[in-house]
């Protein structure tokens, strides 16, 4: 147990560091606070508060809004997915933000000598940060105090953040005539997140997890991989394309990373973001997993991944100057800063063919698909360079070779350097594969 603990302590420190003076938006709903394990939550978000991440916290209401117009024997309407909110919903509206965002700071306040808030001291900051502006009268339909965006107090969220201090923000905003308008939350944190600047907007869901068709953990998109979803996904729940266009929204505007979270299990937010691979989907305006030319600072991360297969004699040994060397023939797959495969490339221009080598992929993501991506953009190199022959020498990874196309070769195939250089103790077989 004490093991696991420092292993995960170790791991999370780059994380650690990656985060401290970082500022994230965290989206919760009405639901997520209403919730008996809400106080857990509260103490992770003390948490990264205490690691040094600037905090703006927007939260909804709705289910305390709805308590509310039971009580009252009133409605909430909904027309088109839109809320419309006449003057007594609107006094409904106000009272269960109020009494959300008291319940928050006084969870926030805790600071008994045996809970985990103990010493955190922190100071939230509220205020009216959004200015908005009714949503109108749409398809005849007149949305009354209905709201949406129309600005974020920019200067004045910062400052609080500079001060120390956390931020929250209700589903409020406020017009210069002083009428109080209802908005999303989800809204206002994309708003938000887009405004500051934010590094991370991170959105939790009362939803399951994000999962594709085949019932497999959707962990990272772009926006155009989420607006596709979208629309083809005809039964994915209201709130989730909701939070999946938003997300995919702020990512164009210049967030670079967008969390999208279930909340339903314990630590969700330590674990999204201390651990590389996270338990939430990723959206990103690039690539979370970058395959890229290998460069001089990634030989330490290669070796760390080749030396165990070349230990088990599955690949040839190479010294630490012979990869410096060859570094540029190498290409690798990063994820959040660890390589977790690479492979080379070494033309033989005047034969017109190429060798792929020392192909490896870090033990916890084979069978992921990196080894086939990694091919893949091999292969596309090779044809920009007029190859049109690839080749393998391997002991013990023909098979998969062979289910990509390459077929049994003969030594006397290789290029005339390579076949001199060819070791016949080793015994590795040829494999070829031709290029359309």
């Amino acid at each position: 147990m004490a093991d696991n603990f420092i292993d995960w302590f170790r791991n999370a420190s780059p994380y650690i560091h990656a985060h401290r003076g970082k500022t994230f938006v965290v989206a919760l709903s009405g639901a997520a606070v209403a919730d008996q394990r809400f106080p857990s939550l509260i103490h992770d978000i003390a948490l990264l508060h205490g690691l040094g991440i600037h905090l703006i916290l927007v939260h909804g209401s709705r289910p305390q809004i709805e308590e509310r117009l039971q009580l009252r024997s009133a409605d909430m309407e909904y027309i088109n997915g839109l809320r419309v909110t006449d003057s007594a919903a609107l006094a409904c509206v106000k009272e269960a933000a109020g009494s959300v965002r008291v319940e928050i700071e006084a969870l926030l306040s805790t600071a008994s000598s045996n809970s985990p808030m103990s010493g955190a001291h922190i100071r939230v900051a509220s205020g009216n940060f959004v200015t908005a502006m009714p949503i109108g009268v749409r398809d005849g339909i007149d949305y009354l105090y209905t709201g949406e965006v129309r600005r974020i107090d920019v200067a004045a969220i910062e400052q609080q953040l500079i001060n120390g201090n956390m931020v929250l923000i209700p589903p409020l905003g406020y017009s210069p005539t002083g009428e109080v308008f209802n908005l999303s939350a989800v809204d206002v944190a994309g708003a938000v997140a887009a405004a500051v600047g934010a590094d991370k907007l991170i959105l939790l869901s009362d939803e399951k997890d994000l999962k594709d068709g085949k019932g497999r953990m959707l962990t990272h998109l772009t926006p155009a991989q989420a607006d596709a979803l979208i629309a083809r996904r005809k039964k994915l729940p209201q709130e989730t394309k909701l939070l999946l266009s938003t997300a995919a929204c702020v990512c164009r505007k210049g967030v670079k990373r967008t969390h999208l979270v279930s909340r339903n299990s314990d630590g969700v937010l330590l674990k999204e973001l201390f651990t590389r691979d996270g338990v939430g989907a990723l959206l990103s305006s690039e690539p979370y997993d970058q395959i890229r030319q290998a460069k001089i600072d990634d030989v330490a991360g290669i070796l760390a991944l080749i030396e165990p297969l070349e230990r088990e004699g599955i690949l040839m040994r190479r010294s630490r100057e012979i990869l410096e060397t060859e570094i540029n023939h190498f290409f690798v797959v990063e994820r959040d800063g660890l390589i977790i495969a690479c492979a080379a490339l070494y033309p033989y221009i005047k034969e017109e063919m190429a060798e792929v080598a020392c192909v490896a992929v870090h033990p916890e993501y084979r069978n992921s698909g990196y080894g086939d991506t990694l091919l893949s953009h091999m292969q596309q190199q090779a044809q920009q360079s007029s190859i049109n022959r690839l080749f393998v020498l391997t002991t013990s990874s023909s098979h998969w070779f062979q289910e990509r196309g390459f077929k049994q070769g003969e030594v006397k195939s290789l290029p005339m350097t390579k076949r001199g250089l060819y070791n016949y103790q080793r015994n590795s077989r040829v494999l070829l594969k031709k290029l359309e």
